[in-house]
């Protein structure tokens, strides 16, 4: 049986708001951006991580060992390329080629991420800091990727004595901060049926985000949007990052509390989010796990006011100016279907407790007198008694 497409252009509506995030910067792989001219320099890095692989590996001679790369993906090259959505215009041969080539610098380069000892002094990756920032863009990119079987059928024959790890942990030890400041000290507690079937490096950082948080059990259409965070404020909502978690998508309300897990904006940011966004609007069957997400960020975020409240409580770590982030998180998911939203009891708790009047009277009165040095406030408390006494409040300005 075929699989069905994973890897596709990027939708022409999602693509127009922002043609950078879908195209690479110095990297091609795979079939789709192969022999742009501006990507055509980084093939000599391609070539030299290759000749360093097969070198570390026992065999007669290199030209037999790439021989013996070639012929493992050539059972499976109909089946890879029924992964790629739309016609491939390479011959089986130059596919195949195509695949090894850049499989085996992606396996080469996460094996010297995560074994310093096999980098070499003039390494062309690890010594200039731009590289690096230029494979964390292309390699998340929809249209960049490479299947995940081929990239699995390489590791295995290419295995070293220096390989304590599998692909699947070499990769998560590579974007291991894409979304947080700080790098975790334990590994994220993972559902193992959920990464059994990985399509490519973008579909699993995407499953390791879903798989380290609960689904919300209602999930239809109509829900009615969050307030934003300084009106969540003035409604004497709290904000607190949630530090247990190990997933950005791991939001809770629970006794006027909003605990979102902090979330690194930087460079890289937009280009994740947009391409996370793309694959589940055009993977069959994905369920919108971050479309969702992006969806609550824009409801909280709608002013600078917001970006600012939000990282004065740890909840964004912003490296972009706040008018900027404010910008960013409004078209973030325009354009994109949202069938099922994935945090609607989360919208309906808020909002529940948004319309209750004391915690936003409480809110308000503190704002606008208790913290005004020019006013002193008399108050008396309103409450009826059983045996019908009341109270009364009055404010006295003076």
């Amino acid at each position: 049986m075929l699989p069905k497409p994973s890897i596709f252009r990027a939708p022409t509506i999602l693509y127009r708001l922002n043609p950078q995030a879908y195209i690479p910067d110095a990297f091609s792989f795979g079939p789709l951006h192969h022999d742009k001219p501006n990507l055509k320099p980084a093939e000599k890095i391609k070539a030299r991580y290759l000749r360093g692989l097969i070198s570390r590996l026992p065999s007669p001679d290199r030209d037999t060992k790439l021989r013996e790369l070639v012929r493992s993906i050539d059972p499976v090259e109909r089946k890879a390329r029924q992964c790629y959505a739309g016609q491939i215009d390479y011959t089986p041969d130059e596919f195949i080629q195509i695949l090894v080539i850049d499989g085996c610098f992606i396996i080469e380069l996460l094996r010297k991420n995560a074994y310093h000892e096999l980098r070499e002094e003039d390494d062309p990756i690890f010594t200039m800091s731009c590289m690096l920032q230029f494979l964390n863009h292309d390699l998340i990119l929809l249209e960049n990727q490479v299947p995940w079987m081929v990239l699995e059928r390489l590791f295995c024959m290419t295995m070293e004595d220096v390989d304590q790890c599998s692909l699947m942990q070499l990769a998560m030890e590579f974007f291991a901060n894409i979304f947080s400041s700080t790098r975790s000290s334990t590994s994220p507690a993972v559902d193992r049926a959920i990464l059994q079937d990985i399509e490519h490096i973008l579909d699993l950082l995407r499953k390791l985000l879903i798989s380290s948080v609960g689904g919300d059990e209602e999930r239809e259409l109509g829900w009615r949007p969050m307030p934003s965070a300084s009106n969540l404020a003035e409604a004497g909502i709290k904000f607190r990052t949630r530090k247990e978690s190990h997933s950005i998508l791991d939001i809770d309300f629970k006794n006027g509390v909003l605990e979102i897990p902090l979330l690194l904006i930087e460079e890289t940011t937009e280009t994740i989010f947009r391409n996370l966004i793309s694959f589940e609007q055009c993977y069959l069957n994905c369920k919108a796990r971050f479309t969702s997400y992006a969806v609550l960020l824009d409801n909280l975020i709608n002013t600078t006011k917001d970006v600012n409240i939000l990282c004065d409580n740890h909840i964004i770590a912003n490296w972009l100016n706040p008018e900027d982030a404010v910008q960013f998180f409004s078209k973030l998911y325009y354009n994109s279907y949202v069938k099922e939203y994935y945090y609607k009891r989360v919208c309906r708790d808020v909002n529940k407790y948004c319309q209750r009047r004391l915690p936003r009277w409480r809110a308000v009165l503190v704002r606008n007198y208790f913290n005004n040095p020019w006013m002193k406030i008399l108050t008396i408390l309103e409450a009826k008694t059983r045996s019908g006494f009341s109270f009364a409040i009055y404010l006295v300005i003076v």
